[in-house]
């Protein structure tokens, strides 16, 4: 069993910053793929940008160039520098591992961008 605990979320006007973590217990961390999701009112859950075991990532279009991922083994958590940010960016976003079949994921936590 794998507990995903995020943490770093909050209230931010528009082009401001915020560093999201996820810390992980149980599961086998180094090994797994790791990643974050969010989801707006309304809308459906999306990918925002997933990370490796060998630390490669992937970023959706709509985030490129803006947010950054990234893991410390040692620690069990994973990160996602968010900077730029703009309302369409508001969503719960949510701490996402992968180790073969088993896919866990976190109880979010809020990003609000407003004015």
């Amino acid at each position: 069993q794998v507990q995903l605990v995020e943490s770093g979320g909050g209230s931010v006007q528009p082009g401001g910053s915020l560093r999201l973590s996820c810390a992980a217990s149980g599961g086998i961390f180094g090994f797994a793929s790791m990643g974050w999701y969010r989801q707006a009112p309304g809308k459906q859950r999306e990918l925002v940008a997933t990370i490796t075991r060998s630390s490669s990532t992937n970023y959706a279009d709509f985030v490129k160039g803006r947010f950054a991922i990234s893991r410390d083994n040692a620690k069990k958590t994973v990160y996602l520098q968010m900077n730029s940010l703009k309302p369409e960016d508001t969503a719960v976003y949510y701490c996402w591992y992968n180790f073969g079949r088993l896919d866990s994921w976190g109880q979010g936590t809020q990003v609000t961008v407003s004015s």
